[in-house]
């Protein structure tokens, strides 16, 4: 199953939760792309080095299944959500053979029914899963979503550093050249502005269970 959206749109928690209530794995694509900015960054690797970039994403050892960041033993979850990795973030995620060593990983680690979440996974990486949806909200929104997320991190933030982050990350994301940010043709568009949590979820839990009686 893909659910695809922005920066905040919740797909990250949506698709954990979803997957909880349907019994399937969880993999949350924008952490290995976290993942490989941050080991770049802490390997002095450059952005512009592919092969460098392509041969991390490679790593067998990288895995993010269930929401966590492991590089075989070790434990990054303390490492990819630290602000110094959004400044080379954008351009690590728009290099095609970056992408391609990404999306070759997501497929070895989707065997079976899974739950993705990502940007481009309903659009590129699982063009024919029967199952689509594509999340967004206003910029606002997921601004007040993610400052959520950094309060209850007790991380410090500057509301208005935030917004514009989040919108140059929509630019650079819908106009990229490679496997730009859009809903699939055939994707449950789910606007979830108002919406909690809990009705997201139950939004998408049903849609699959009709469609799969269908």
């Amino acid at each position: 199953m893909a659910i695809d959206g922005p920066a905040g749109a919740g797909k990250s928690a949506v698709g954990r939760r979803v997957a909880e209530r349907l019994g399937l794995p969880f993999l949350d694509s924008g952490l290995l792309y976290r993942a490989v900015t941050w080991l770049a960054l802490e390997r002095g690797v450059s952005s512009t080095d592919l092969a460098a970039l392509v041969a991390i994403a490679s790593l067998p050892e990288l895995d993010v299944r269930g929401g966590s960041v492991r590089l075989g033993d070790r434990d990054l979850g303390e490492f990819v959500h630290q602000p110094e990795i959004l400044w080379s973030l954008g351009a690590v995620s728009a290099l095609a053979p970056v992408r391609d060593a990404i999306n070759r990983k997501q497929r070895a680690l989707a065997t079976g029914g899974m739950v993705v979440a990502g940007r481009d996974i309903g659009t590129v990486v699982f063009p024919r899963t029967p199952f689509k949806f594509f999340l967004t909200a206003t910029v606002d929104e997921r601004v007040r979503r993610r400052a959520a997320q950094f309060e209850k991190r007790g991380e410090p933030f500057d509301r208005e550093v935030m917004t514009r982050e989040i919108a140059t990350r929509d630019e650079l994301d819908s106009t990229r050249a490679v496997a730009p940010l859009r809903p699939a043709g055939d994707a449950v568009i789910i606007d979830t502005g108002g919406m909690s949590l809990d009705g997201v979820v139950e939004q998408v839990v049903e849609r699959v269970r009709q469609d799969a009686t269908r």
